[in-house]
């Protein structure tokens, strides 16, 4: 089998070249591994840092949009060029560990689920003190997100907005996603429960960047059009 390790990109020109170099090392006993970049009209480095990683290397396919279209945009395009029997989808920033990789496609090898989710949410926040949870407005954001889906979807689930997420490529077969920015999210994942498809999760640790490190979504701006998303593929195709 393939595992086609999908890479939206943009401006992520201080960790696009670590994040190669550890999925690039990563082995995942029998599978086959295909990395496939999308630079979303990037107007940093993050392009020419790409393309020097990925010289003479086969397994690694580069793709870029001549303007921004949004993270969505990306993730379409990157399954349209993926061959892999089962595509994971790696954010080009380090908030997410590709050592965590291996555990997540276990259970689709295993035929225990063709759908899995790296969740985040299912510790509770520290409100106070040097451990406290960093971004606090994400962390309740996701949280009504993610209650949103499960009360509309009856279907338990505590991250929705996760942005680990593997499938086979079976259960993406006859979905046609329209969102373009990160309103894919909610997009893809009322459409996976909507075929009666079970979304697997499993525990990961994340180290989220602020807004100065550079961290695009907005809990704000981009949590509505989230929400009004899950609402309206509840009742259309």
């Amino acid at each position: 089998m393939k595992l086609s390790i999908l890479i939206p990109a943009f401006n992520e020109e201080k960790t696009i070249g670590i994040v190669l170099q550890k999925i690039d090392k990563l082995k995942i006993p029998h599978l086959e591994k295909e990395i496939v970049i999308v630079d979303d009209g990037s107007s940093d480095k993050t392009s020419e840092i790409v393309r020097k990683f990925i010289k003479d290397k086969k397994n690694i396919h580069f793709y870029q949009h001549e303007k921004n279209q949004g993270k969505g945009a990306a993730i379409q395009t990157g399954i349209k060029n993926a061959k892999g029997d089962i595509i994971l989808i790696q954010d080009a920033d380090l908030e997410y560990d590709p050592v965590d990789i291996p555990r997540l496609v276990q259970p689709v090898l295993d035929k225990k689920a063709q759908v899995v989710y790296g969740t985040r949410l299912r510790t509770k926040p520290v409100l106070f003190g040097k451990n406290r949870t960093p971004l606090l407005l994400h962390f309740f954001g996701n949280k009504f997100l993610s209650m949103t889906t499960t009360v509309l979807y009856g279907y338990s689930i505590s991250d929705m907005e996760t942005g680990y997420k593997v499938f086979t490529k079976d259960s993406l077969k006859n979905i046609v996603i329209h969102a373009k920015s990160f309103d894919f999210e909610p997009e893809i994942t009322a459409k996976i429960l909507k075929k009666n498809i079970r979304i697997l999760e499993l525990d990961i640790k994340t180290t989220p960047r602020g807004f100065e490190e550079g961290k695009k979504i907005h809990p704000i701006k981009d949590g509505f059009p989230a929400l009004m998303t899950l609402i309206k593929y509840r009742f259309v195709s």
